[in-house]
């Protein structure tokens, strides 16, 4: 396997003990999400939460001002949320929620990271990241 271009920091886990005890074709999915992250953003900062069965990416440990994106597991489906999600452009209306920020995609099946409109809307969650953080 590829060695992604990810920095994982973080007490709380680490990326497979978050997915650990998913199905193998939830943890799939999950593979190929953080797969398209780190290509979206290379050296993305990856923060797993083990316990809430969530990893959050981006360049640094506060949530909601240095993320923009994570991966949530569910038992069917896996969430990619989005930080900034509301002030996102959604040409194919696939967010979900009525926060007044956060928004997710619900991913189904590999056939679904493999959308471009997932890709696109990485990409402009990225912009929300403070740039002098980011190397």
């Amino acid at each position: 396997m590829t060695e992604l271009n990810i920095k994982t920091v973080g007490g709380n886990g680490t990326f497979d003990d978050v997915i650990g005890e998913s199905s193998e074709e939830i943890q799939a999915i999950c593979h190929a999400l953080r797969v398209l992250i780190a290509d979206v953003l290379p050296g993305v900062t990856e923060f797993p939460w083990a316990q809430q069965k969530i990893a959050g990416y981006g360049v640094g440990p506060k949530k909601m001002s240095e993320h923009f994106s994570y991966i949530g597991l569910k038992t069917k489906h896996v969430n990619l949320g989005f930080m900034y999600g509301a002030d996102l452009n959604d040409p194919d209306n696939l967010l979900e929620g009525t926060g007044k920020a956060l928004r997710h995609i619900k991913i189904k099946s590999l056939t679904d990271v493999e959308k471009p409109a997932i890709r696109d809307l990485l990409e402009r969650a990225s912009q929300h990241l403070p740039k002098l953080k980011y190397n």
